[in-house]
């Protein structure tokens, strides 16, 4: 397991997500907010409905393995575990996705409140009503308030173009720490891909932690040269 510290408040590490949190101590986390590469990706990435992913001649973008449906309990387990009582846990994903996340979640203990919405402004690919919109599932531990009852839950944040595949606005991670954490709490990412998480919880003095299994995400994150 590879460990790199880019600054005193911000660590990542370089294994499988499910090893990586069981190295970590009961409820030790603040708040978890993750963006996995879940299973129905890869029907998009065949398909070519989301041109970053897609294989041709032009883009073999082969940039993360799917973490398929059936490692979710797992997953889960040990999201539930690390995170301190009354703490939440945000994770993002599509509407097939949804569906199997859900259920998995409430049997290894965690409070469903309701999928935040998250508008990208700016139309995306498809075939039957094209998207536009992404889900941010939001669960809870125990019993935290928001630090914001005014937030709705559409968020708008202009979608990211031309970054790493599946790349969200450090902006939007930033109203979701802001909510759901305090400046100090450790806020962790199991699989944070381009990295924007973890440059939202540093933007607002929180400390973070992640991990991706994919070497392209380490240097994407390494390159970076805003931290915003």
């Amino acid at each position: 397991m590879r460990i790199v510290q880019l600054k005193s408040s911000l660590k990542v590490y370089q294994n499988d997500s499910v090893k990586w949190l069981s190295t970590l101590s009961n409820e030790s986390v603040d708040l978890i907010i993750t963006d996995p590469p879940y299973e129905s990706l890869e029907k998009h990435r065949k398909v070519g409905t989301t041109t970053r992913l897609k294989h041709s001649k032009a883009s073999s973008n082969s940039w993360f393995a799917i973490f398929p449906n059936s490692r979710f309990e797992e997953l889960l387990v040990e999201i539930y575990r690390v995170l301190k009582k009354n703490s939440h846990f945000y994770l993002f994903c599509d509407q097939e996705t949804m569906f199997v996340i859900k259920p998995i979640a409430e049997k290894v203990g965690f409070k469903f409140w309701k999928p935040i919405i998250w508008d990208k402004v700016s139309i995306g690919m498809g075939y039957h009503y094209r998207a536009r919109h992404e889900y941010i599932l939001f669960f809870e531990k125990g019993k935290r308030k928001l630090n914001d009852l005014s937030i709705p839950d559409i968020l708008c944040h202009k979608r990211v173009f031309k970054g790493y595949p599946t790349e969200k606005p450090v902006s939007l991670f930033e109203v979701l720490v802001s909510q759901s954490s305090v400046e100090g709490q450790l806020v962790a990412d199991p699989f944070f891909g381009s990295g924007a998480s973890l440059i939202a919880a540093n933007n607002l003095n929180r400390n973070s932690v992640g991990c991706d299994i994919s070497d392209d995400a380490h240097a994407y994150l390494l390159d970076r040269k805003e931290r915003k």
